[in-house]
């Protein structure tokens, strides 16, 4: 790591950046709609950094292709994953280095000379009024590399970039918590027409995707390395977990989760 760089990425943060983060943080923990919580983050990012889009994309070089979301402020539906396809075929620099599991975020200006010459840069500027991007990888389990593309018209800052050096654990934590919600709900008992939903008791989305876990047999550490976060914070959910339910360990819980149809 070249000298200097930790302190560039620590560079000016402020109290209402540490308040955002808190903000999000609660904002995706209470969220239980995997398919729209990607826009809710995205708009609060156009909010606090004045951009014009922002992108999600899981890129996958090997098999040459992309898919993406896409928000400016706005849903932009099915045109952005032709867009990202594009850019694929474009070798667009941003494509190459999250694809690269690169984990460092970075603007587009850093990896090449010839951006304001580039029909990336024409078509950007035509479509969303973007004149510089920046990329901040979602490092992942293998399969497509995630990361989330942000474009605005003027330049991006050193507080900018340490800003998102420092949210970019909170949008992977985001991004695991998505996909585990959408993975449990994919796999939820099918409900029956006339019949009630199963009881929740309460619980919260992230403590449903915790107790989802804890049924396919995974440990809290195991837990922590799917969700990105600490075995303790685990532990505290858990908790929780138990105290709703009714129970004092894993085997009660699960047991209960499933007899209740909380879990498949």
């Amino acid at each position: 790591m070249p000298q200097g760089h930790g302190q560039r990425h620590g560079y000016g943060l402020r109290a209402r950046d540490y308040e955002f983060m808190l903000d999000l943080t609660i904002a995706v923990l209470k969220h239980d709609d995997p398919e729209s919580l990607w826009h809710l983050v995205s708009a609060r990012l156009v909010d606090v950094l004045g951009l014009n889009t922002v992108v999600f994309a899981a890129i996958d070089l090997h098999a040459f292709r992309g898919e993406a979301q896409g928000w400016a402020p706005r849903a932009l539906g099915q045109g952005v994953n032709e867009v990202v396809q594009r850019r694929v075929r474009q070798h667009h620099p941003l494509v190459s280095y999250l694809a690269s599991r690169e984990h460092r975020p970075v603007i587009v200006r850093e990896l090449t000379d010839s951006w304001r010459d580039s029909a990336w840069y024409s078509e950007a500027r035509r479509d969303f009024g973007t004149t510089q991007q920046l990329g901040i990888p979602l490092p992942g389990a293998d399969g497509p590399q995630g990361g989330l593309v942000l474009g605005r018209a003027g330049d991006f800052s050193d507080h900018d970039l340490a800003f998102a050096a420092r949210i970019q654990p909170l949008l992977t934590a985001a991004d695991r918590h998505i996909r585990e919600l959408r993975r449990l709900r994919e796999a939820a008992p099918l409900t029956v027409p006339g019949r009630p939903f199963p009881p929740r008791h309460d619980l919260t989305p992230r403590e449903l995707t915790v107790l989802g876990l804890l049924a396919e047999g995974l440990t809290a550490d195991g837990i922590a390395r799917r969700l990105a976060i600490s075995p303790h914070t685990v532990n505290r959910h858990l908790e929780k977990v138990y105290r709703k339910l009714g129970t004092n360990n894993r085997v009660s819980t699960v047991m209960t989760a499933k007899r209740e149809g909380i879990v498949p």
